[in-house]
């Protein structure tokens, strides 16, 4: 069986280093221009080139988003970048305009041309005439169905790789085309700076359950409910699909990709590990594998609205795939990064994110393995003095720890 890849987002060098880390085979993340996440950090020109040599050192590729629909003024810079992109080795970029591509395989011929999921791949033939012009990848709509996407990949090149997102943010506008941010703030959601105002909480000052129809369609109506004065009806559940790695497999799909950029390096490890874990299962024993539901443990860890499986198995036609409850479900606490290793029983230095007080009760997170949890009783000052409590961030501290560390494991809250 064919391995897919596990694609993470790198919003930023410390995310991309936690991608890596926690089982990334391959990264995507943008530069400081022509990228759909503008909320992300984002990385200058220098360090691009960094994050490539940073990879490929590792084995991991990294595939850079130039997906915006630029207008006419823009092209001579976006030609320089796309020769930059090739020149400092960048395996790919993510291509949403067809002008975009046709100018990618003019000036940088040696950068693979992967098509964005803002490009509504959704047939076929869309994926075949793509292959024409010079793709070697799609990212398919995340409108489709599951059986949808096996049906694509029986009916197009062999070496026309297939690329799906299977967990994080969904988007209630089509492939992400959504103009309600640049109605409201002025920001072009199209051109990277979205304020996601489908996730504001929206009152009509009052209780109210209802209905609203458009006028020549007075028979679909869609439901109105508000909960304490406030409605949600615009706010998408996140894809999970950690529950169907043997489904994802099965239809072909070469690539998983990770939503998250604008999220904490914490959330790019913890998904990273999990997929990472239940991708290498599968592949290991197909007939045998069962999913652990400790995975899901894991994904509940993060920062996350509703889990849902996206539009895989229900059609958007009928089914919004919208939340029941407004905000975020909130993740444990990133305490601490282990900043050097010790021995199971030993001591190892970390480096704060969030306090950390002795005596609490704690779990250690390090590629490969779900949390294991123990109690933070042994805790000293980079000097080796006793402290009762790590409350600066940024400040170093020695933990000792029961099992194995690692430079790059986690600490979080139990």
């Amino acid at each position: 069986m064919k391995r897919p890849e596990i694609l993470s987002p790198a919003g930023d060098f410390e995310k991309l280093r936690s991608a890596v880390y926690f089982g990334a085979d391959a990264v995507y993340l943008a530069g400081h221009a022509f990228g759909m996440r503008a909320a992300s950090g984002n990385f200058s020109d220098n360090e691009l080139w960094e994050a490539v040599e940073y990879c490929h050192s590792r084995g991991v590729k990294v595939y850079v988003t130039v997906n915006i629909m630029p207008r006419d003024g823009e092209y001579a810079s976006l030609e320089k970048y796309l020769r930059f992109l090739q020149d400092i080795g960048a395996d790919a970029a993510i291509v949403s305009d067809l002008g975009v591509a046709a100018l990618l395989r003019s000036v940088a011929p040696g950068l693979e041309l992967h098509v964005s999921t803002q490009a509504s791949v959704v047939s076929a033939a869309a994926c075949r005439a793509w292959y024409e012009l010079g793709a070697r990848r799609v990212v398919l709509a995340r409108e489709l169905s599951l059986a949808a996407v096996a049906e694509i990949r029986r009916n197009i090149p062999e070496d026309l790789e297939l690329e799906c997102f299977v967990h994080g943010s969904m988007c209630i506008a089509y492939s992400g085309r959504c103009l309600l941010s640049q109605y409201y703030v002025g920001r072009d959601a199209n051109r990277g700076a979205c304020a996601q105002p489908c996730r504001w909480i929206y009152s009509g000052g009052g209780a109210l359950v209802g209905e609203i129809a458009e006028e020549k369609r007075p028979d679909e109506k869609l439901p109105l409910v508000e909960d304490g004065g406030e409605t949600f009806v615009m706010s998408s559940k996140d894809m999970c699909m950690i529950e169907h790695i043997p489904e994802l497999c099965r239809a072909g799909i070469d690539s998983f990709k990770l939503e998250g950029r604008v999220r904490s390096a914490y959330y790019t490890a913890v998904v990273t590990n999990a997929y990472r874990l239940a991708l290498d299962s599968y592949i290991s024993d197909p007939d045998g594998y069962s999913y652990d539901p400790s995975l899901g443990r894991e994904l509940d860890s993060v920062s996350h609205r509703e889990y849902g499986t996206g539009f895989f198995f229900s059609d958007p036609r009928r089914d919004a795939n919208t939340v029941t409850e407004p905000g975020y479900i909130r993740e444990k606490a990133y305490i601490a990064t282990a900043v050097s290793g010790c021995e199971a029983g030993g001591t190892a230095v970390f480096c704060q994110r969030n306090k950390l007080v002795r005596g609490q009760r704690v779990e250690l997170l390090t590629p490969g393995k779900v949390g294991e949890g123990f109690e933070a009783d042994s805790l000293c000052d980079e000097a080796g003095t006793d402290i009762e409590s790590a409350p600066h961030p940024g400040m170093l501290f020695r933990l000792r720890c029961p099992m194995e560390v690692h430079p790059g494991d986690i600490i979080r809250g139990a």
